[in-house]
Parts: structure tokens; C-alpha cells; sequence
């Protein structure tokens, strides 16, 4: 039987996160050495004060491969768990490197927000135009 790969966030699974395992577990969900290496770049990022420069030590002491780390290092920013700060960065004081972020976080916080706020709207002009905008649709 093949293993999804797609990430499962419903809110059942969520609700039972307990560690960064349950985390990466659904953020790379069957592949082991993408969540191998998903959580020693979290772990990593989490220990240090500062950014950090490269991830390449990880590879080394870790027995990752450079293309696992890569591609978990490119998911993990588009999902917005890490990014990479640049010298020109004026809030780190001209240091550069790899950090966690907080833009996911960020973004699925204004989303439940965005719902919870559209779900108590109740006013007419409000209903009309979803209606209207359901209608475009199909």
C-alpha cells in the first residue's frame, strides 16, 4: 500500500500534535529522511540565538544527504517555517543565515481569523455578495 504524500491538516491531526515529530511527520509525509532532516534543521535553528550561516554541518554530522537537505531546507521556507536572512538585513546587525520564521504562524493565524470573521458576518450585503460570488463560480 503506497503512503500519501500530500500534508494532512485536519483539524483531528492537528489537534494531537504533541512534538516536532507529529510536525514533520505530516509536513513530509512518507519520506523519513526528509522528516530526519525537517526536524535536525528545526532543532538546529531553534538551539541557535543568531542566524545560521549554513546547514551544511548537518549533512556531515547528521549522515543527510546534501539533495535531502536541500529540498527539506526549499519545503520548510515555502511553508514558511525558515527563512533566510540577508547581510543587508538591518534588524540583524549585517549577519546572515538561516533563522526560524514566523510567517506560517502568521498566515494561518489572519486565516482562522479571516474565517471566524466571515462565519459571524451576518449582514445582507454580506450574503448577497457571496451569493453573487458562488454564482461566478459555478
Amino acid at each position: 500500500m503506497t503512503v500519501p504524500t500530500k500534508i494532512d491538516f485536519r483539524y483531528r491531526r492537528v489537534s494531537q500534535f504533541e512534538d516536532i515529530t507529529d510536525l514533520v511527520e505530516t509536513l513530509f509525509p512518507g519520506n523519513r529522511n526528509q522528516q530526519h532532516a525537517a526536524a535536525r534543521i528545526l532543532l538546529a535553528l531553534k538551539m541557535s540565538r543568531e542566524p545560521v550561516a549554513s546547514l551544511s554541518h548537518l549533512e556531515q554530522k547528521h549522515g543527510i544527504s546534501r539533495r535531502t537537505m536541500q529540498r527539506t531546507r526549499a519545503k520548510l521556507t515555502r511553508l514558511g517555517l525558515i527563512e533566510h536572512v540577508t547581510w543587508m538585513n538591518s534588524r540583524y546587525g549585517g549577519q546572515q543565515g538561516w533563522r526560524l520564521s514566523s510567517r506560517m504562524s502568521s498566515a494561518l493565524r489572519r486565516l482562522a481569523d479571516w474565517v471566524d470573521e466571515w462565519r459571524k458576518d451576518a449582514r445582507p450585503g454580506r450574503m448577497e455578495k457571496d451569493a453573487l460570488l458562488v454564482g461566478v463560480l459555478g
